[in-house]
């Protein structure tokens, strides 16, 4: 079985060929299309998402993005940007097929990101969150057969960022003025409008969440294909919770190599938490190579441009690694 790596989402520096050509070569057989937030708003992963809305639209305030009446300039800016980076990635994989990722913010975070004309979160309201998250479907709907279009041979995995998924169901998430915080959603309104996202695809769909406390049963329940998170994170608290996961068919994108500058472990020593875990879970070994997708614990933005090559080409050794040993 060879084992499998690929990148979360964003790269350092504001270079759109230099990043497909990076994603692309450095995962050769699960490419993925960087976002370059350094290039600024609009190309930051909130502004990247809200470009691909239909129907609606936002502007930057001091405050962050807030919803806007009319597509202005930073909904252009956004939707430019989006543009150069499919232009670039699709020049580069002439011919290529296989699995390819992309990335969009998934709707929970959207709302605790974006704010309405007088400055509180969407998640306040629940109509809004209906309609954003409805927009977000219209706008994914069309990404993914543009997406199609340019790279025909390409399976497309779709990934949702959720950091704030865990804070939006324990009502975590802060008000406009930081003093008190927004109320918890529930649990079944969270799961069925995920399950209605997940609808837009019909291929593998993940959900990617370097927070703690990953709500690993939920997105089971949902119907999500993989779940990427930040294995420094884990706790022995959710070994059963990851345990029904591995074995209801969900691949765990396991975020063991870090996503900021500092010294490389051996590829092997990487991954050794993730053989712990396994053995710890009475999993079968053979079966890591299938179910585990090594990736940075987090977007590679905050690395040096060397870092951020050398990390991911340490990914791909370490999923080596954990294919030919693992024991």
């Amino acid at each position: 079985m060879t084992a499998s790596a690929t990148g979360v989402g964003s790269l350092p520096g504001g270079d759109a060929r230099e990043a497909a050509k990076a994603a692309t070569g450095s995962f050769e057989e699960f490419p993925y299309l960087a976002e370059l937030p350094a290039r600024g708003p609009g190309a930051d992963m909130i502004g990247r998402s809200l470009g691909l809305l239909v129907d609606m639209y936002a502007r930057v305030e001091p405050s962050g993005w807030r919803i806007g009446d009319r597509p202005g300039r930073d909904t252009r800016r956004a939707r430019s940007w989006l543009g150069e980076d499919l232009d670039a990635l699709e020049e580069f994989t002439q011919g290529y097929t296989g699995k390819l990722k992309i990335q969009a913010v998934g709707p929970w975070t959207l709302a605790a990101a974006l704010e309405l004309h007088g400055g509180e979160a969407v998640l306040q309201d629940p109509g809004a969150c209906r309609d954003l998250a409805g927009s977000l479907a219209e706008g994914l709907r069309e990404h993914l057969a543009d997406v199609r279009k340019r790279i025909p041979g390409a399976d497309i995995v779709l990934q949702f960022d959720e950091p704030s998924l865990t804070s939006v169901l324990l009502g975590r998430v802060r008000s406009a003025s930081k003093y008190r915080t927004y109320r918890a959603v529930d649990r079944q309104v969270v799961e069925g409008t995920l399950r209605d996202l997940f609808s837009v695809h019909d291929g593998e769909v993940i959900v990617h969440s370097c927070a703690p406390e990953v709500p690993f049963a939920l997105l089971r329940r949902a119907g999500v294909k993989g779940v990427s998170f930040d294995f420094s994170l884990l706790t022995e608290r959710e070994d059963d919770a990851i345990g029904e996961t591995v074995e209801g068919g969900v691949k765990l994108y396991a975020g063991v190599v870090p996503g900021t500058d500092g010294p490389l472990s051996d590829p092997g020593g990487s991954v050794m938490g993730v053989r712990t875990l396994w053995r710890r879970l009475g999993l079968t070994p053979g079966t890591l190579a299938e179910s585990v997708v090594v990736t940075p614990s987090c977007g590679l933005a905050g690395a040096s441009p060397a870092y951020a090559r050398a990390a991911q080409a340490h990914c791909v050794r370490a999923a080596r690694s954990l294919a030919d040993n693992p024991e």
